[in-house]
């Protein structure tokens, strides 16, 4: 998504994620590209697809940015993973509540993706280290999906490619 909130997937960013769009234009760098996910969370805390796709909260669906691609110009694709996260952290420090930092998880990632299973989670997403960005798929990342989470079962009994 672009600063200015213009993102060439959604139709009405403003209207539907005005909590990012204002959150992003308070952001004292000219311009950035974030690799993020829209969030919107249940009850319990939990990210709740339905609540995104179905638009049912959308003055509280912020940014969980994950990556950082481009700022004030300057393509950070071929920086290291570290760096474009650390250089990220500082963007979005005092950006909330419209975006949230993404931690970096370090350890055993079975054992992360047992626990975010059991928190009722759609996954996790697992990033080489040292990698440099690249658009889609890519061996230096791996996506895990909780077979049991409400939208990785929906997935598998909907039709999504129309």
């Amino acid at each position: 998504m672009w600063r200015d909130g213009s993102c060439p997937a959604i139709v009405s960013p403003s209207k539907s994620f005005p909590l990012i769009v204002e959150t992003l234009a308070r952001l004292r760098s000219r311009s950035c590209i974030i690799d993020g996910e829209a969030v919107a969370c249940d009850d319990k805390g939990i990210a709740s697809f339905d609540l995104v796709r179905h638009q049912r909260a959308n003055e509280s669906i912020f940014l969980y940015a994950f990556d950082l691609i481009e700022v004030n110009g300057d393509d950070l694709r071929r920086d290291p993973l570290q760096v474009r996260k650390a250089t990220l952290a500082s963007i979005v420090a005092k950006a909330s509540p419209g975006i949230r930092f993404n931690e970096h998880i370090e350890g055993d990632g079975p054992t992360v993706f047992a626990h975010a299973c059991k928190m009722g989670l759609e996954g996790i997403v697992s990033k080489r280290k040292g990698s440099t960005y690249h658009s889609g798929r890519s061996p230096d990342w791996l996506k895990m999906k909780n077979p049991a989470a409400p939208a990785v079962t929906r997935e598998a009994e909907e039709d999504w490619t129309g």
